[in-house]
């Protein structure tokens, strides 16, 4: 920790200026450093702070394996620039004080209190309380704290912006409290269970593994309690691609029971079977049960079902292209993921919707524009909000353009892929 003095002079040096550049991208390095300066002096401001830590957890881009994690199964995804980001200092108590930008009162909370509050759910305090309830029960120390929080990554993006913020919780304590030597994928448990738990919100592991661990990550979920994950190392935009994700329109306040429903059917299919989860089905026991299957879950749980096979082992075929720098299969197995989520998985529109179809809209223009040079799918969870693109780098300003025109000024966000996980800003 640093007092407000040291602080801000090493968050000005060449060495941050360098860190800042590998976690944003050269071209946003200097607007980032006047926003974690900005942080800082409001912090120390508001809560007279002694000396402060700084903290950041990204967010998230699927890059395959749609809806895949909660059955167990193969993702890849990757952190990316937009993060959340805190100043804090340890408290005496256990009590929490902590002001974010966009809120207009800071969040105060007693962790001598663990217990789940209805009224908290679907705020941020329930992600601040649920995350110190995980800590506990696998009896790791955990303390109030007091400073200032902001985060970049939009709500309703796809980019997980709640799983960045419980990262980000997860890793004050974390680093305050347990000397920072909590590993990845037991803060990534952390997470899940407070958003599942006090939060309110079904989700799989993916979205928190993703923020916690950075770089690409390859994730199989085949042991759930013990995921197993590699980095993968490849450069997009040495390949001649950017990744873009467009927002489309619509929310996702009102499709919990949508979400919800996808793995519900999946393991409705799987129950039929005698497993929990999908992940030991295969495609030829799936088809010589077709009947069963229709008549006890329904015919969208089956292709559901079909979905999940296919998706989960191309999830791992993806990984496979981009390590031995094959683009054009990459691309070639985006397309075919993504024209499973739409026609298997059924994510792209909310059921019944006819008039609003804004992801179907924005996957089939990109589709047009790009051609066999890129490649756009669904991105996240679905239903609305954003999709994903691959795009050729010297189409990268024509595209952007292209679709802005179409969704609104702004609608197209070019990701910079983040190295590192949620963690110490180490100036």
């Amino acid at each position: 920790m640093n007092d407000r003095e040291t602080l801000l002079k090493h968050l000005r040096s060449h060495e941050s200026s360098q860190l800042l550049a590998s976690m944003y991208g050269p071209e946003r390095a200097k607007d980032q450093l006047v926003r974690w300066e900005r942080l800082a002096t409001a912090a120390f401001d508001e809560f007279g702070l002694k000396a402060a830590e700084l903290i950041s957890s990204p967010g998230r881009t699927e890059i395959g394996g749609n809806h895949t994690d909660h059955n167990d199964g193969r993702v890849l995804c990757a952190s990316v620039h937009l993060d959340s980001i805190a100043c804090v200092e340890a408290a005496d108590d256990l009590s929490v004080q902590l002001r974010s930008d966009g809120w207009e009162k800071p969040f105060i909370l007693d962790l001598s209190d663990l217990k789940p509050r209805e009224e908290e759910k679907g705020t941020p305090i329930a992600l601040i309380r649920g995350v110190a309830s995980a800590l506990a029960k696998r009896d790791r120390v955990i303390g109030g704290f007091k400073g200032c929080m902001s985060s970049s990554v939009p709500m309703g993006s796809g980019l997980s912006s709640s799983a960045s913020v419980e990262m980000l919780f997860a890793q004050i304590q974390n680093i305050l409290y347990n000397q920072g030597i909590i590993e990845p994928v037991e803060l990534a448990a952390v997470g899940k269970e407070a958003e599942n738990l006090h939060f309110g919100k079904p989700c799989g592991l993916m979205d928190q593994m993703a923020c916690a661990i950075g770089g690409i990550s390859a994730i199989d979920f085949g042991k759930p309690l013990r995921p197993r994950f590699s980095k993968v190392d490849f450069d997009f935009a040495k390949a001649g691609l950017a990744v873009v994700v467009v927002h489309a329109g619509g929310d996702h306040a009102d499709l919990t029971d949508d979400y919800a429903a996808i793995p519900g059917e999946m393991k409705a299919v799987a129950d039929l079977f005698g497993q929990p989860t999908l992940r030991r089905m295969s495609m030829e026991k799936l088809l010589r049960r077709t009947s069963d299957v229709r008549k006890t879950a329904g015919d969208r749980a089956l292709l559901r079902a079909v979905h999940f096979i296919r998706e989960n082992s191309r999830a791992a075929d993806l990984a496979e292209a981009l390590e031995a720098g094959k683009v054009k299969k990459f691309l070639k197995l985006i397309r075919k993921s993504g024209d499973s989520s739409w026609r298997l998985l059924q994510n792209v529109t909310v059921p019944g919707a006819i008039k609003d179809q804004s992801l179907a809209v924005a996957i089939e223009l990109s589709t047009e524009f790009l051609g066999k040079n890129g490649a756009a799918r669904v991105h996240g969870g679905g239903f609305a909000g954003t999709i994903q693109a691959f795009v050729p780098l010297d189409k990268l300003e024509e595209y952007v353009g292209f679709m802005d025109d179409r969704f609104g000024i702004g609608a197209s966000t070019v990701l910079h892929i983040r190295s590192t996980g949620a963690g110490r800003l180490e100036v």
